[in-house]
């Protein structure tokens, strides 16, 4: 540990009880690898359970977020879902989207029927979820270099 972090540390110790419990590893469901050149950041152990509560780890994956020209509007007619189950998918998948922005357009559009969702509106959460099973282990990479550099890819579809 570098010197003046380990005073810092002395200071702070005799200052709060504290215990050093070594390098982080989880934090708030989120897995943490690092090594000498970058960090990762993983949320696969809370996809496969969301799979599980959801009844849908048998189900066979998918390869985009959502179906190609989806029609997800409030209809006067539909059928009404569980409100509270939506919801509580709906903040799960928000809170997964930290670490897979590939959802996170598809996340904000299905959520804004949080108020009243139908049986579309849930089906289209759980196409998320299966897309998700296609690789509920993909990771965020952060490297470390010597620039401060921000590089992103969107589709424009």
């Amino acid at each position: 540990m570098d010197p003046i972090k380990m005073i810092h540390y002395r200071i702070a110790k005799k200052k709060f009880e504290m215990k050093d419990m070594g390098g982080l590893k989880y934090f708030l469901g989120i897995k943490i690898y690092r090594s000498k050149l970058s960090i990762f950041l993983s949320q696969r152990k809370y996809v496969l359970n969301l799979l599980i509560e959801t009844g849908i780890l048998d189900c066979k994956p998918v390869d985009t977020p959502i179906v190609q020209n989806h029609c997800l509007v409030e209809y006067p007619d539909q059928i009404p879902t569980n409100k509270e189950r939506y919801q509580k998918l709906m903040g799960r998948l928000i809170y997964l989207s930290h670490t897979h922005p590939d959802i996170a357009c598809v996340v904000s559009l299905v959520s804004q029927f949080m108020h009243n969702p139908s049986e579309v509106h849930i089906e289209a959460a759980l196409w998320v979820l299966k897309y998700l099973k296609s690789f509920p282990g993909r990771e965020i990479l952060f490297k470390k270099n010597n620039h401060l550099n921000l590089i992103g890819y969107t589709d424009a579809d």
